[in-house]
């Protein structure tokens, strides 16, 4: 019969029982148990509603199994990654409403715009793993830690006093089934900017944490460094005509 994580949880008589679990497995895969990985398994264990869905059939192997997700995400997070360009085809349709309003424009403006939305979408795309790095490394200094490959289901972050953070880009980018899960769970949620207002929320942590080193500055500074070292991060297909714009500019 598989084993999930709220088996194991169920199964340990003491927080330290749990732990040890995988500090067997760790040291198995000649892997050191960091304070990160203790702050999210614990918030596993006294949160077990949260806990990953994975199954095994060993404690043991789903613990290789977390690890490897968790592992598998630090190392393809955004400023490492290739991201790939949109797999479907534009609606032909589309440019032909546009067309319809806006009756001077070009054939080849009308390819621009077409493009322009497909290029958008791939930059929405990887604005929350921006974000989420970009938090990453800010928060480190005060006791949070990334919950890497959805180690903590609905939570982006845990703290080692206990808490839980889910964050989100835009006040209106969260579905109806992430608010309801914090109905009965202790997680907080901040959102980085205000989608009616926008204004942004940074001033949450730096007056928490008595900083200012939180500001839309910092972060568009974070983005800019990001795909300036890691180009590949945004994904732009071949023949997508601003990228030629680009390269004639340069």
């Amino acid at each position: 019969m598989p084993v999930t994580f709220d088996d194991i949880i169920a199964s340990s008589s003491a927080e330290e029982d749990f732990l040890q679990i995988f500090q067997n497995t760790f040291d198995q895969q000649g892997q050191q148990l960091l304070e990160s990985h203790r702050t999210i398994l614990t918030a596993c264990y006294r949160n077990p509603g949260l806990s990953p869905t994975l199954k095994s059939n060993t404690p043991e192997i789903l613990a290789q199994a977390w690890l490897k997700k968790y592992n598998n995400s630090f190392e393809n997070r955004i400023s490492r990654r290739i991201s790939q360009p949109p797999g479907t085809v534009a609606d032909p349709i589309v440019t032909t409403i546009i067309n319809a309003r806006l009756t001077g424009l070009t054939t080849e403006h009308l390819e621009q715009i077409k493009y322009a939305h497909r290029l958008s979408m791939s930059a929405e795309n990887i604005q929350g793993l921006l974000l989420e790095e970009f938090l990453a490394e800010q928060l480190v200094e005060y006791g949070w830690s990334c919950c890497w490959g959805e180690s903590v289901r609905h939570v982006d972050f845990c703290n080692t006093d206990g808490s839980l953070l889910q964050v989100k880009n835009r006040s209106n980018s969260e579905n109806s089934s992430s608010s309801r899960v914090r109905i009965n769970q202790p997680i907080e949620k901040w959102y980085r900017v205000d989608a009616r207002t926008g204004l942004y929320r940074w001033s949450y942590f730096n007056e928490k944490y008595g900083t200012g080193r939180f500001s839309e500055d910092n972060f568009v500074t974070f983005v800019q460094r990001v795909l300036t070292g890691n180009p590949n991060a945004l994904a732009i297909e071949p023949n997508n005509p601003w990228q030629q714009i680009t390269k004639s500019s340069d």
